[in-house]
């Protein structure tokens, strides 16, 4: 099971890839970057992308009810009903996924992905993978 810093190397190996951070939505910091930042700082787009993703995760809109929820969340059930958040830009693609953890839950990989390298459905489906594989201590 790979840490912050082998999950984010990971990332990196994607065709496309050029920057990527893992971040605590709540307080909007930087847990570990690699590679470029959208805005030339990392910390910065830590913080921006962070809004983003609590806006999401907290949106009743989002959140498919059905009767099971109605009654009670189920005790395997994510404490996000959101996996991930893609937005496209002119040159390129910005993915938010999020990561259960045992404690909170508050945590995203944020993977910025050049438009005409990458494979959006690759990853979209890595992010998944690494985002259950990862490790936070």
């Amino acid at each position: 099971m790979p840490g912050i810093d082998e999950c984010l190397l990971e990332v990196m190996r994607l065709p496309g890839a050029r920057g990527a951070s893992v971040v605590d939505w709540t307080s909007g910091l930087a847990l570990g970057t690699i590679g470029e930042s959208p805005n030339g700082d990392h910390e910065a787009t830590a913080a921006e992308t962070a809004e983003v993703a609590r806006m999401t995760a907290e949106q009743p809109a989002f959140a498919h009810l059905t009767a099971e929820a109605e009654s009670g969340r189920p005790a395997d059930a994510p404490n996000t009903p959101v996996e991930d958040v893609i937005v496209t830009t002119h040159d390129g693609y910005h993915m938010l996924r999020f990561v259960e953890t045992a404690f909170d839950s508050s945590v995203f990989l944020h993977l910025w992905l050049d438009r005409s390298e990458g494979n959006l459905a690759l990853a979209r489906l890595r992010l998944g993978e690494l985002a259950e594989r990862l490790v936070l201590a």
